[in-house]
């Protein structure tokens, strides 16, 4: 039996639990990664990320930031709700295009090589099979090829999927739906006069979704929408799959070369708690939906981006009472918004119910074109307004500062480039001859300095007038707009009690003993 203590522990990595642990080690939080796999799958999997996911990985540092000079206006790209195209998603030219596409086996694969780099350890066909609360920390144990591990951790998440053994082993219960709609997905090689153009196709019995791969397969996705699915456990083989798609398109198929069948559904799952004492979720461990409108594994890396610091934060003893709480507090909500949207989606694919535009579907509200870029906002997660945490809100507080340059006193630099060390970002905005922000002590800002950067910067017309506070995944702390206390308002976020040698003490004392061979 090997032994390893560390800070966290990930269980899953997939593309979730490898962004997590890339922001974790970043942070300098001691990480290791069980994963059950071998190497990263190469099965065609999620391809898209919306606009808010990309925002904020680039200002993570994990996506190229847009090139100085910014450029004004907004860029836009079609896309679709409930399989009916003809929505368009912006987003503001200064940041990353509306849609970013990159397969997911190449993001488990960038994350994973930061991860590494930053620190973490990934370990993989490592199976988590036992999980144990101590007083002051968790224990989890864990099957690999050499035997057993098990690791010391004064934090676990649960990054491990639908069926998370995390979610199961750490008793935290879920609120489900039951699956209505029976689908199949495969790539398969189909070449024949009768396959289906690449591109979505509704049919009396619902729907067949068909792109090519770059090998020149097809990529199959079939759903009937009028029956409840068999089990998902099931096998399926290459005959059922050719039998249902020919049924569903209402001619015969001919198909064969498959490289990878499976069966899923619109069966839903949402965890009632992401946070269960030293126990976290994220991903698909938390929520669980249909996979329309590629939104599920934007929603998932939201998490890991909005967990990341605030774990990390949390460890290193830097975090104010509660703030581990937001998490669940502004995940949990956005994915229940998220699972009502997608049902609403689900109903309107059925037969007979599919609009046969958006305008139709758009066609009862009182401002159509405002309902259809309300939708858009709301598929790309750019309408998310976090809840207030300070107690002292303004308008700008839970609201996500857009790209722009500010002319600091070291010269123009943009919002991403100041966040990119992972620090929260102080704002002091102040022309010459005006009061300066007052309230904050020398000695505070030198202790926050290693989770605070502090910039002095020229008024900007649309921001606040005074001071703003940026998290480091870029919504808004804090703001306000004349001269004033911004202690308190640091305070609710931060705790500066420690110094720098406290703090490594601290976490010399929760990794004390040394790296074994896992």
């Amino acid at each position: 039996m090997a032994y390893v203590r560390t800070d966290v522990v990930i269980v899953g990595g997939g593309p979730v639990g490898l962004l997590l642990a890339a922001e974790l080690a970043g942070y300098g939080v001691r990480t290791v990664v069980l994963e059950e796999q071998a190497e990263v799958a190469e099965r065609p999997r999620a391809t898209t990320l919306h606009a808010r996911t990309a925002q904020v990985l680039a200002r993570r540092g994990q996506l190229p930031a847009p090139a100085l000079p910014l450029s004004e206006g907004t860029s836009s790209t079609p896309f679709h709700f409930a399989g009916v195209w003809g929505l368009e998603l912006t987003a503001p030219a200064a940041e990353p295009d509306p849609l970013f596409k990159r397969p997911q086996a190449a993001l488990e694969r960038l994350f994973e090589e930061r991860a590494l780099a930053a620190g973490a350890q990934v370990l993989r066909r490592h199976r988590v099979t036992g999980l144990d609360r101590r007083d002051d920390g968790m224990t989890v144990s864990a099957e690999h090829p050499g035997g057993q591990s098990e690791f010391e951790a004064a934090y676990v998440v649960g990054a491990d999927g639908a069926r998370s053994t995390v979610r199961t082993l750490g008793r935290i219960p879920s609120d489900t739906t039951p699956p209505t709609v029976a689908a199949m997905v495969g790539v398969v090689r189909c070449d024949g006069p009768e396959a289906p153009e690449p591109g979505w196709h509704r049919t009396p019995l619902g729907w067949v979704v068909a792109k090519r791969t770059t090998e020149g397969r097809l990529h199959l996705r079939v759903a009937d929408c009028l029956n409840a699915p068999a089990d998902h456990r099931l096998p399926l083989e290459i005959d059922e799959f050719r039998r249902e798609t020919s049924r569903i398109m209402g001619r015969d198929i001919d198909m064969d070369e498959p490289h990878w069948l499976s069966r899923f559904s619109d069966f839903s799952r949402l965890a009632r708690t992401y946070r269960s004492g030293r126990v976290l979720l994220v991903g698909d461990a938390a929520h669980l939906h249909f996979p329309v409108g590629a939104q599920g594994l934007s929603t998932g890396l939201l998490d890991a981006l909005n967990l990341g610091w605030k774990l990390a934060f949390t460890v290193r003893g830097d975090a104010s009472p509660g703030l581990l709480d937001s998490y669940d507090a502004e995940r949990r909500p956005a994915a229940e918004r998220l699972l009502d949207q997608v049902r609403t989606q689900v109903e309107l694919m059925r037969p007979g119910r599919t609009p046969g535009s958006l305008d139709e579907l758009a066609a009862g509200a009182a401002d159509a074109g405002a309902e259809l870029a309300r939708l858009g906002l709301m598929v790309s997660g750019q309408d998310t307004v976090l809840p207030t945490r300070t107690g002292r809100p303004s308008a700008w507080e839970g609201r996500f500062l857009g790209n722009r340059e500010l002319n600091t006193d070291d010269g123009p630099v943009d919002v991403i480039r100041l966040l990119r060390d992972g620090r929260m970002l102080l704002v002091r905005f102040a022309s010459e001859g005006a009061r300066p922000v007052s309230g904050v002590p020398h000695d505070l800002l030198h202790d926050l300095r290693h989770v605070l950067r502090v910039v002095r910067a020229e008024p900007v017309a649309g921001l606040p007038g005074a001071a703003l506070l940026l998290r480091p995944d870029g919504y808004v702390a804090w703001a306000s707009d004349t001269a004033g206390d911004i202690e308190a308002p640091l305070l609710d976020w931060l705790a500066p009690a420690r110094t720098a040698q406290a703090r490594e003490s601290a976490s010399s004392a929760s990794s004390s003993r040394a790296w074994t061979s896992a």
